[in-house]
């Protein structure tokens, strides 16, 4: 399967479904769903596969339950290879690496991990060279510091998450739907590798648990 861009219809799909987010606007639509979106977001996993491994599209349907917002389709496409993570939307693309939202046995894996002097200084350098680059490095943070760690622990901005991902958007453009947006994917995956390696190796992902990838499992 070669990836063929995003169909030339999808953001106007998804600024429809903004503005009518009903039953009844996505079953007269649902086939510009399975055609121009979730097919190419498809295409696009099937391709990257074999450098990033077998993806995922989550469903398009949001979970209501205890949310307020009773809205029921999500207005993004997105889905995870691994600790990357892809998303279509009105507003564009945006690609992610890392993990969106972590357990407080993760936490700890993660502050342990960070608090080691053998290995913290290698995601504090990982994190400033992203951000000299402009990415947005994001995730649940504490408002102060978390108890017991030093106020001068020198890696205390990264002690305060809750979760950790590094993220860049591009508004939509031509190149949406063109192949070449798949180069412009695996490019910033590449780049991000390092922070999701770092995440592997030193917090990983429990059998039990609900952590996500940037985007999430279960949005």
């Amino acid at each position: 399967m070669t990836f063929p861009g995003f169909g030339e219809a999808v953001v106007d799909f998804y600024e429809g479904l903004e503005a009518d987010n009903t039953k009844a606007y996505w079953t007269d639509n649902k086939t510009i769903y399975d055609e121009h979106v979730r097919a190419p977001m498809l295409a696009l996993l099937t391709d990257l596969a074999s450098e990033f491994g077998a993806g995922k599209v989550f469903r398009p349907y949001r979970d209501v339950r205890f949310a307020a917002d009773k809205t029921p389709y999500k207005v993004q496409c997105g889905a995870t290879a691994g600790h990357h993570y892809v998303q279509v939307s009105a507003d564009g693309v945006m690609v992610a690496t890392g993990y969106y939202r972590m357990t407080s046995a993760q936490v700890a894996r993660f502050r342990a991990a960070i608090d080691d002097d053998r290995h913290g200084p290698a995601l504090a350098s990982i994190v400033e060279g992203l951000r000299a680059e402009d990415f947005t490095i994001a995730g649940e943070q504490l408002k102060s510091r978390p108890r017991g760690v030093d106020p001068e622990h020198p890696r205390l901005d990264l002690m305060r998450h809750k979760a950790l991902f590094a993220w860049r958007s591009w508004p939509p453009s031509d190149e949406l739907h063109t192949p070449a947006l798949a180069d412009r994917v695996a490019n910033t995956w590449r780049r991000l590798e390092p922070l999701g390696q770092w995440l592997d190796e030193h917090v990983g992902v429990d059998l039990d648990d609900t952590a996500e990838r940037p985007g999430g499992r279960r949005r």
